[in-house]
């Protein structure tokens, strides 16, 4: 079992021999406009990928997209994977994904496999009250290898009951949270922030806690720095990585 993160949600993972990609924003810098009624106005993503796209996408078997949120999907990557791969997905998205010219959609209603991979859906919630309404649906997934080896992937979520109720049944040994406290003007954080990295590395005392989805979208609030400072002030450096851009995570 192999991590490396790409940017933002981005992620390449090695399973089992088999390599997946997960929410693929390939956009090149500033090629979208802000995030509406967000306090910055950069325009995204933030930065540039730290390798041409074609060879982000080069050798993947499969893609898992966990919403369609621009910042998880965007039009470079619609435009660029190969259409004939099979792409997992929540089922709510199915649709959109096949509109883009893919053949292989594969929803994911409960579980669903790659072969001797396993991926099973779970829940998440993009925010709290009316504005977890308007972003959803959103999903995670906890993926479990032939070994029995798993890898919970949270989504975009803030820490709520469902998450911690994945935690707790399923001990994974791997937990990816994305973080940055991004929100909209005056609003609630609709991830994690710092805090909750931390939460989410106590309740999980065995896993590796990975924190990404920072620097590259400009409605986050909190940067790779504030959660550094974070975990080095809670004693979890050992168990805690917040990779950059275009870095493997040591999960073996």
């Amino acid at each position: 079992m192999h991590l490396r993160l790409i940017r933002n949600a981005t992620l390449r993972l090695e399973l089992d021999g088999r390599q997946l990609l997960v929410d693929p924003m390939l956009d090149p810098a500033g090629a979208r406009p802000p995030v509406e009624d967000s306090e910055d106005d950069r325009r995204n993503p933030l930065v540039e990928l730290p390798e041409p796209p074609e060879v982000v996408v080069a050798g993947i078997d499969a893609v898992l997209v966990t919403h369609m949120h621009r910042d998880h999907f965007d039009d470079t990557a619609a435009e660029l994977l190969p259409k004939d791969i099979p792409v997992f997905c929540q089922p709510e998205d199915a649709e959109r994904l096949r509109g883009h010219g893919f053949g292989d959609v594969r929803p994911v209603e409960t579980t669903a496999a790659l072969e001797a991979i396993e991926l099973t859906r779970t829940p998440a919630r993009h925010g709290s009250g009316a504005t977890a309404e308007a972003l959803a649906p959103v999903s995670g997934f906890l993926l479990r290898n032939g070994a029995g080896r798993t890898l919970y992937i949270a989504g975009d979520t803030v820490l709520y009951d469902a998450v911690e109720a994945v935690l707790d049944e399923h001990q994974p040994d791997v937990v990816v949270v994305n973080a940055s406290a991004a929100r909209f003007r005056g609003g609630e954080r609709i991830v994690m922030d710092a805090d909750d990295v931390i939460a989410v590395a106590r309740r999980a005392p065995r896993a590796r806690v990975v924190a990404v989805h920072l620097d590259a979208v400009n409605h986050g609030v909190q940067t790779r720095a504030d959660v550094h400072q974070s975990v080095h002030e809670h004693d979890l450096t050992e168990r805690v990585t917040v990779p950059e851009d275009g870095a493997a995570v040591p999960i073996d």
